[in-house]
C-alpha cells in the first residue's frame, strides 16, 4: 500500500498540539519576554490562551472533536511527537492508525487568526481533505 492509500484509510485516533516555547518557567517567561519584544510568536498560543489563561472557547471547541486533542510544549514532547514536529512547529499533528501526520502548520494556524472556531473549521477541513476519518 503507497503511502498516501495509508494515509487516505487512516483513522484519527488523536491530535496533538505543539507550542513553539518551553513549558518550564524559564521557557515560559523566554517566551512571554519575546513575544512582547516582537521576537517570539505561537500562532497556537493566540488560539488556546487569552491574556492571563485558557481560552474557555478553545476548550468549548475542543470538546466538540470525537477524539482528544493534547497540547504540549517543546520539551514535552515524546519522541515520535518531537521527531515528526521538529522544525515545524507551533502545529497540529494526527495520531492515526498508521502514524503521526501533520495536519496544520505554522501558516494554517496564524490563518486562525486566534480563533478555535476557525482551528475547528481547519482540522475539519485537513482531515477531509486526506481522506482520514475519525476513530469511532
Amino acid at each position: 500500500m503507497t503511502e498516501h492509500a495509508e494515509r487516505r484509510s487512516a483513522e484519527v485516533e488523536q491530535l496533538i498540539g505543539v507550542y513553539h516555547a518551553n513549558g518550564s518557567w524559564p521557557g515560559e517567561l523566554a517566551y512571554l519576554v519575546g513575544r512582547l519584544s516582537g521576537r517570539t510568536h505561537c500562532a497556537l498560543c493566540d488560539i488556546t490562551h487569552g491574556v492571563l489563561r485558557r481560552r474557555r472557547a478553545f476548550d468549548a471547541c475542543v470538546a466538540t472533536l470525537p477524539v482528544a486533542f493534547d497540547l504540549v510544549h517543546l520539551d514535552e514532547r515524546s519522541d515520535d511527537v518531537a521527531a515528526a514536529s521538529e522544525g515545524r512547529t507551533p502545529c497540529v499533528l494526527a495520531r492515526t492508525s498508521t502514524g503521526l501526520v501533520l495536519l496544520l502548520d505554522a501558516h494554517a494556524l496564524v490563518s486562525c487568526r486566534g480563533d478555535p472556531a476557525r482551528l475547528r473549521e481547519a482540522i475539519d477541513r485537513t482531515v477531509a481533505a486526506l481522506g482520514m476519518r475519525w476513530l469511532t
